[in-house]
């Protein structure tokens, strides 16, 4: 295992540690203001005072949602620090997968917004666990139903710092979180993930991406994710919570507040690196001069629109990848080397990788692929549900269920998904691949590609592709001023020439918009579900 030290401490322990060095130090801006490390740890303190007297006990499972807003990092860590476990909860799911993961994690109290009260008031017959709902964006006039705003819960808790009363320390192994994954192969699966977990991967992150006291983050993201926020408060670091979706509006925030890293959505920054007024909103670096790295995660993002973002901005576009269960990040480029086209980067710091074959299990050569491999402090306990396998061998190494391969010098290229990949003849076909020609075409706005079935070659590329229209913007796919067809063709026809004969597109169809789920991955298990009955349907007829 590669050298690697990191601070034993609770995972509440990193803003505690943040708010002791400098509780005067801005740890999150918003629209509305600043909230200082002390601030934030005070609030941390109240919520885990409040959970404390609501719960009686240690142990219980506190359902968060993870907004883009101050509330969250307050709740977060005051769940910890009162000595329970903090349940992840996406309030843009639908409401059935909202069941999935209160029901799942066992939640009993939820801290949440107003929308997300009103839909766990409607299922409380069916979670018979929860029985306090915290609403953390309402008032008393507009508190849906049987819950409480968050001032309220909090009125009666004193102003003071919060302590264990345990006579021992936590346990660094002992779960703290339970995130569940984004379901885009399966059902959702909660992950269990430790103290060690989350304080080891937040020094690893802060790390490699070269987090200190002196950083400034800017969050251009829909939710607020526990990595970004660890590991800036790992480094003392600051960060600003944009929520305009204007991505060019983003960037006016980071020149404003001195940004020097920039947290983007792959489907936003291609949404950024298209628009016209990148080069032409203000002169100089348009975000700002303290910008050192515009950093792009959740799935892969276009080389091309890296490129155009790396020319406007004069700043390295980086990628890292990782998953749930790795706490989550466990490769990066780093914004201090040049970046390897397609290359998701090195390991963490104290992060070993491998890539097996997929029959035998057994290390393979460089350049080989293979399913990748990943051992190191962030790798998970286990999963939520005893009967899952946890992929964690008895040497410590997590199977990811991604393909790649690695190069001489250590660095992760991914294929896909193994669950995503599929066989044209006895060749693997990775869709992001061939993703990845197509949105070369100055004609496509965005595209995704699974497997079509076919009888002779067990599948083939069926590509669903959004087109510009005239203007440069995403073209509907019943706009007529255009001979959409004759256009989905040429873009096919374009592409298949520099694509291999088995990755070539045998099937178009034009799209309105890529389905995504609300972390921007493509909905690719729903789109094999439409192919698979396309294909039915014409086999039958």
């Amino acid at each position: 295992m590669p050298h690697f030290t990191y601070p034993e401490l609770p995972l509440d322990g990193l803003l505690r540690r943040a708010a002791a060095r400098d509780p005067h130090a801005p740890a999150l801006t918003t629209g509305r203001g600043t909230v200082t490390y002390g601030q934030l740890d005070a609030h941390a303190d109240r919520i885990a005072r409040f959970l404390a007297r609501a719960v009686g006990r240690r142990g219980a499972v506190v359902g968060v949602a993870n907004t883009l807003d101050p509330v969250f990092p307050a709740a977060y860590y005051g769940t910890s620090r009162s000595g329970n476990t903090v349940a992840l909860i996406n309030p843009l799911v639908n409401e059935h997968a909202l069941h999935h993961v209160c029901a799942g994690a066992g939640v009993e109290i939820a801290l949440v917004p107003a929308a997300t009260g009103e839909q766990l008031m409607k299922m409380r017959d069916r979670l018979p666990l929860l029985h306090t709902i915290v609403v953390t964006d309402a008032d008393d006039a507009v508190v849906p139903g049987d819950t409480v705003p968050l001032h309220v819960a909090l009125d009666e808790t004193p102003d003071e710092p919060y302590e264990r009363d345990e006579p021992a320390a936590v346990d660094p192994s002992s779960v703290v979180c339970i995130q569940f994954t984004t379901g885009t192969t399966g059902r959702p699966k909660g992950v269990r993930l430790t103290h060690r977990n989350l304080v080891a991967n937040a020094t690893q992150t802060a790390l490699a991406q070269g987090l200190g006291p002196g950083s400034v983050t800017l969050n251009h993201l829909p939710l607020f994710h526990v990595m970004h926020l660890n590991s800036a408060v790992c480094a003392g670091a600051s960060q600003v919570l944009c929520h305009d979706p204007d991505p060019v509006a983003s960037l006016a925030l980071a020149a404003r507040e001195g940004a020097t890293h920039y947290y983007g959505l792959p489907a936003r920054l291609h949404r950024l690196a298209d628009d016209p007024r990148l080069t032409t909103a203000c002169e100089g670096v348009p975000a700002g001069p303290r910008l050192t790295a515009v950093m792009s995660g959740g799935t892969a993002l276009a080389p091309a629109a890296a490129r155009r973002l790396r020319q406007a901005l004069g700043v390295p576009v980086v990628q890292g990848y990782g998953l749930a269960e790795l706490s989550p990040l466990s490769h990066m480029q780093r914004p201090a080397d040049p970046a390897v086209r397609g290359a998701v980067g090195p390991p963490l710091p104290g992060t070993e990788c491998r890539v097996v074959d997929l029959g035998s299990r057994e290390p393979v050569a460089v350049w080989a692929t293979g399913e990748v491999q990943v051992r190191g402090p962030q790798v998970m306990a286990g999963y939520l549900n005893d009967d899952e396998p946890s992929r964690i061998d008895a040497d410590g190494w997590f199977s990811t269920g991604d393909a790649g391969w690695l190069d001489e010098d250590g660095r992760l290229f991914l294929v896909d998904r193994l669950g995503d990949v599929f066989k044209y003849d006895n060749e693997l076909v990775s869709p992001t691949g061939v993703e990845r020609i197509i949105a070369e075409d100055p004609r496509v706005a965005e595209c995704v590609v699974v497997g079509w079935p076919d009888a002779v070659h067990g599948a083939v590329v069926w590509a669903g592709i959004v087109l510009r229209d005239p203007t440069g913007t995403a073209r509907r796919a019943a706009y007529t001023g255009l001979d959409t067809l004759d256009t989905l063709d040429a873009v096919a026809e374009e592409a298949n020439r520099r694509l291999a004969p088995f990755e070539r597109i045998r099937r178009v169809e034009a799209l309105d918009a890529v389905p995504r789920t609300p972390t921007g991955k493509p909905e690719r298990q729903a789109l094999r579900q439409k192919v698979r009955a396309l294909a039915a349907a014409e086999a039958a007829a």
